[in-house]
């Protein structure tokens, strides 16, 4: 490897690194425009599981249990934020919070002419799709110029989940095509949406704001019964398969409880873009809208407004559905997701160790997956370049030969506490220095990726790209942003915690592990991998990441708060 590598310095990579410099020059970001082209708009396999992530509620406190009217406060949340947006009255997020774990092994979509995906952007869109019991509305968002307020939403979404009407052929399990592989749907979008009322029907639901799914069954996160966040987080990551619009830059799922949820495309922007419409969305509807004593939004609502409408369909042919939903089935029930919250310790106990707790977490990772394991593997952690206009992220390489070398020493079980302190801490210093540099912009990965497509337009063969671009990340993970905007003070609302989010395995036999390390005293576990592969079990590495956050804690003696 070190041989390809200096062969790649000295005699390729020179003249691919002109074209690199040559577009630096009049592009606002190397890296950004490719990225988003090839890694997400070109990849041809499902965005369910693959691609799309999810993001929790609140999980420890609920503001009321009617479905409605948490959706009519959300909602006009959100679309308040959209303007505080249109107004630039935003500060820029140029946090170091990362998420999600997407490696550009597996998706990186090559050759050059195939089927792409395309962007649209929509910054006057004046209503939501809404899909309940296999039936798609259209719900305006404002009556003139006015946004409507919360109790008019509520009354909005109350009509539809009262409304007996039955779905029309076709139309309950619709959504399916965009759970499937992508060629499939854009011969099938080709074939039956191009004209007459499906092409109007698709246009209400792609010109949406976003895609709201009001679900029949509830879900939420209940201590006393461990499997429930990890139910919640299923309900989130895949649904059904046909009850959310996975193309939608987000569908907010709404459960008859009254909790929710977000599942989010990919391409458009990283989870701490999501993250803080979400921060600034739940802190409205807890601190500012609130509810009457009932449960219901507050105010009375106009009951002449116009109630949502039906969206028409004419499918006659519907074995093109039922092929994307036995695709999107077969993706999800293979998903194995292990959600849990690490109780012990948080933050607060990990900052008494003086290392930084993203760096106490991923050696700690390191620990569990040899012990699950039995060996290392390439580990890619997300870090954020949001310093860097239009910047997004890069890979921390997190497995090194410094946490390597404390794993093993804590295998071999022969080593004094001091010895297995200072090999931590060493661990610790290097990841979070290498940290550093991928948020400065002196990481690797993306410069390679670059490296790489340009050899691709030249007809250049990289034996040394070929080789560093083949292997698996196995073990995919990141860290969930929170506390972006200080809305509220956590220490006078210790409950008000999201339990973060998480996403699809990137390898068929690997991992994906996103973590919120959320307040002083708890961390969020969402940990996936397949069932098809007889070598991951999620729950079991979500047992090994507790004994390894449990033992690491012990090397510094630290006395740990056990619930």
């Amino acid at each position: 490897m070190e041989l390809l590598a200096k062969e790649f310095q000295d005699k390729t990579a020179p003249r691919l690194q002109k074209y690199l410099v040559l577009k630096s020059w009049w592009a606002s970001n190397y890296v950004s425009d490719w990225w988003e082209e090839y890694i997400y708009l070109r990849g041809r396999s499902p965005l369910m599981v693959n691609s799309n992530y999810y993001v929790m509620d609140l999980v420890l406190v609920k503001n009321t249990d009617v479905q409605a009217a948490r959706l009519g406060n959300i909602i006009h949340a959100m679309i308040m934020y959209r303007r505080k947006l249109d107004r630039e009255e935003i500060k820029p997020c140029m946090g170091s919070g990362p998420f999600p774990g997407c490696s550009w092994g597996p998706r990186l979509s090559l050759p050059v002419a195939c089927i792409t995906d395309v962007l649209q952007h929509l910054s006057d869109s004046r209503h939501v799709a809404v899909y309940h019991k296999g039936r798609f509305f259209k719900l305006w968002l404002y009556e003139g110029a006015r946004l409507l307020k919360p109790q008019d939403l509520e009354m909005q979404f109350q009509r539809i989940l009262d409304d007996p009407s039955p779905p029309q052929p076709g139309e309950e399990k619709l959504a399916a095509l965009t759970a499937g592989g992508r060629v499939e749907w854009a011969q099938a979008r080709q074939a039956f949406f191009s004209s007459g009322k499906n092409k109007a029907a698709l246009e209400a639901i792609e010109r949406a704001a976003f895609f709201v799914a009001l679900d029949e069954e509830s879900y939420c996160y209940d201590p006393e019964d461990e499997a429930s966040l990890s139910l919640y987080g299923k309900a989130l990551l895949h649904g059904n398969c046909y009850n959310r619009w996975f193309d939608k830059s987000f569908t907010l799922i709404s459960f008859k409880n009254g909790q929710l949820g977000l599942n989010a495309e990919h391409a458009w922007a990283d989870a701490p873009i999501i993250g803080h419409l979400w921060e600034f969305v739940l802190g409205t509807d807890s601190f500012h809208l609130g509810y009457t004593e009932t449960g219901h939004c507050l105010g009375k609502p106009n009951p002449a407004l116009a109630p949502p409408t039906r969206l028409q369909w004419d499918i006659p042919k519907q074995a093109v559905i039922e092929s994307s939903y036995q695709v999107a089935k077969a993706l999800a029930d293979d998903v194995e997701l292990y959600c849990f919250q690490f109780l012990p310790f948080g933050k607060g106990l990990i900052k008494k160790c003086r290392t930084s707790p993203d760096a106490f977490v991923q050696i700690a990772l390191q620990l569990a997956h040899f012990r699950d394991r039995g060996k290392f593997c390439l580990t890619y952690e997300a870090s954020m370049t949001r310093m860097f206009r239009e910047g997004r992220t890069e890979t921390v390489r997190s497995c090194t030969s410094e946490s390597t070398a404390f794993v093993q020493a804590m295998m071999e079980g022969s080593h004094t506490k001091a010895d297995l302190r200072d090999l931590f801490q060493k661990a610790a210093k290097k990841h979070q220095n290498m940290y550093r540099l991928a948020m400065t912009g002196a990481g690797i990965d993306r410069h390679l990726f670059c490296l790489y497509l340009v050899s691709k337009y030249l007809g250049v063969s990289s034996p040394f790209l070929a080789e560093v671009l083949s292997e698996p990340w196995r073990l995919s993970t990141s860290q969930i942003p929170q506390s972006q905007i200080h809305m509220f003070d956590p220490e006078q609302h210790p409950n008000h915690l999201g339990a973060g989010g998480g996403f699809g395995p990137v390898a068929d036999d690997g991992y994906g592990v996103s973590y919120m390390i959320a307040g002083e005293n708890t961390i969020f576990f969402h940990i996936s991998s397949k069932f098809s592969s007889s070598e991951t079990n999620a729950q079991r590495f979500g047992n090994h990441i507790r004994k390894a956050l449990l033992d690491i804690a012990d090397l510094f003696q630290v006395p740990k708060a056990y619930s």
